[in-house]
């Protein structure tokens, strides 16, 4: 039988029913801002479709010069920093963050490199998530565990799907990779072009690029690198120029 209105009011009164719950948002991070330190274009289109499905705002750096001065006028809720940037090392950035808790963002160090979690999370990171990103619903997650208020929440969407970022992202990341490697860079310059290499061909699943990029440093080999770079950025070509692949 239902329970009328000032039956249920009564029970709520005298503590024998539990007070009804507000609706919580099906979008699990709406209302947060997040800020991706990230200088692939292509990663960074991936993140925009997931903050976009989550209802998250993001915001986008490239170098940690450029984070350091967003931080100085905004105060995101959660900070996703790739581990290798062109001016520097994000584990640099994490551990300057976990000296502002707990007041400070919620921190999610992110790379290409499986590797690299240990060092994020040795840097004092939160969390990490490895590049390509996972689904929806795993990226959420790593999110929503580490927020304070995600009692207020709702859960991850049970979406295993990954949002597929825009082809021309990736293009531009491969011509920005094909430009360093003329320029033959050293020692940390030259760290940082693998590591963006790799991650970016990871993402893509090319394995022949992946272990011309993990190589360089050893084997100083640029033409190869070069010739790959060239050869993958003349088959994107095709897609955006009407003549199929």
């Amino acid at each position: 039988m239902p329970i009328s209105q000032s039956s249920l009011l009564d029970r709520i009164l005298h503590g024998r029913a539990p007070l009804p719950q507000p609706p919580v948002s099906v979008l699990p991070l709406q209302g947060l801002t997040v800020l991706a330190v990230e200088d692939s274009r292509f990663a960074s289109d991936a993140l925009r479709l997931f903050c976009h499905r989550s209802g998250a705002r993001l915001r986008r750096v490239e170098t940690l010069r450029a984070a350091y001065a967003h931080l100085r006028v905004y105060r995101p809720d959660v900070m996703l920093v790739d581990l290798g940037l062109p001016d520097g090392r994000g584990d640099a950035l994490i551990c300057d963050l976990a000296l502002q808790r707990p007041h400070g963002p919620v921190v999610i160090g992110i790379s290409g490199d499986p590797s690299a979690q240990a060092i994020a999370m040795m840097a004092g990171a939160h969390g990490f998530i490895e590049k390509p990103f996972p689904s929806l619903a795993l990226f959420q997650g790593e999110i929503l565990r580490h927020l304070p208020d995600r009692a207020d929440r709702s859960t991850p969407m049970a979406d295993a799907t990954t949002p597929t970022a825009d082809p021309l992202a990736l293009r531009d990341d491969l011509e920005h990779a094909a430009g360093l490697v003329r320029l033959h860079p050293q020692a940390g310059q030259r760290r940082y072009l693998a590591g963006f290499v790799a991650g970016l061909a990871r993402a893509a699943g090319d394995p022949a690029l992946i272990a011309a990029a993990t190589s360089l440093n050893e084997t100083k080999d640029f033409d190869t690198l070069h010739q790959l770079l060239a050869a993958r950025i003349e088959t994107t070509k095709g897609a955006f120029d009407g003549e199929g692949p």
